[in-house]
């Protein structure tokens, strides 16, 4: 019988400092045959061997062969562990799990997404696989907020690359913004996005404090519940519905998400 539980060793090819404390993390797997396609919005558990494992977003798209990228903020003891490591060195990878983005059902709309802090990671998986299949998409509109200007992610695709094929614009909470100049919430670049609230999908993954406000603020703007997609974010500690930590209502963040549309996460808490 397959054991649920055992990870698959994977090597530390490569490492980037994306801010003060968050690195991202290019994997391989250590026998390529078991490198295993997956979906963006999906996520691993991944194991820092002598320290435990803990469920990380995928970051990169699924058109990227042969290796993963995981974007990961030191945020805690596991975590800490992972930013000391090096190239060469091994973790531990299982999964993919959840559902993911559908891009099947993107398709032919135009695509508005809404980013907050390292909420952008999971969505840029989501945003180089639409970039690459354009012809398959609408108008690409991006909206990015961070803490400060030190605290984006990301920080030369937000400049450069993916205004050639989208619309960028991003907002800082306080301090100087190098990339466009706009402080405050994230919300607050909703009215310059401009969108055609009938003919755009919305995509939100941020901190769970932001995600009510901007499904709020979205709903406010006339986009339909079923138009509104985001991910939740609750503890987990097994990625494959045994533990019960991250149950909703009667769906499971790891088995039923942590992908949803705003209708079905209204119909799971009251919290929407």
């Amino acid at each position: 019988m397959e054991n649920l539980y055992l990870p698959q060793i994977a090597v530390i090819k490569k490492i980037a400092q994306e801010t003060p404390d968050v690195k991202l993390f290019t994997i391989e797997f250590k026998d390529p045959e078991k490198f295993t396609a997956y979906k963006p919005g999906q996520f691993f558990m991944l194991s820092v061997f002598g320290h435990g494992e803990a469920p990380i977003s995928i970051t990169s798209s699924p058109t990227q062969k042969g290796s993963i990228e995981f974007a990961v903020k030191c945020v805690g003891s596991l975590t800490a562990e992972l930013h000391k490591m090096k190239i060469d060195d091994e973790i531990g990878l299982r999964g993919p799990y959840g559902n993911g983005f559908s891009a099947d059902s993107l398709k032919g709309f135009d695509l508005l997404f809404v980013g907050g802090g390292i909420g952008l990671a999971p969505l840029r998986s989501l945003i180089n696989y639409v970039l690459e299949k354009k012809a398959d998409f609408g108008k690409i509109t991006i909206l990015y907020g961070a803490r400060t200007y030190d605290d984006m992610v990301f920080k030369e695709e937000l400049k450069a690359g993916w205004r050639k094929s989208a619309q960028v614009i991003t907002t800082v909470d306080m301090g100087e913004n190098l990339c466009d100049g706009n402080v405050g919430l994230v919300t607050t670049l909703l009215p310059k996005a401009k969108v055609n609230t009938k003919t755009t999908k919305a995509i939100v993954c941020g901190p769970p404090v932001m995600i009510p406000f901007v499904l709020k603020d979205l709903t406010i703007l006339g986009f339909a519940d079923d138009h509104i997609i985001s991910t939740l974010e609750r503890h987990m500690k097994c990625g494959v519905c045994k533990c019960n930590h991250c149950n909703i209502g009667p769906k499971y963040v790891c088995l039923d998400g942590p992908v949803f549309t705003c209708a079905e996460m209204k119909l799971m808490t009251r919290e929407f």
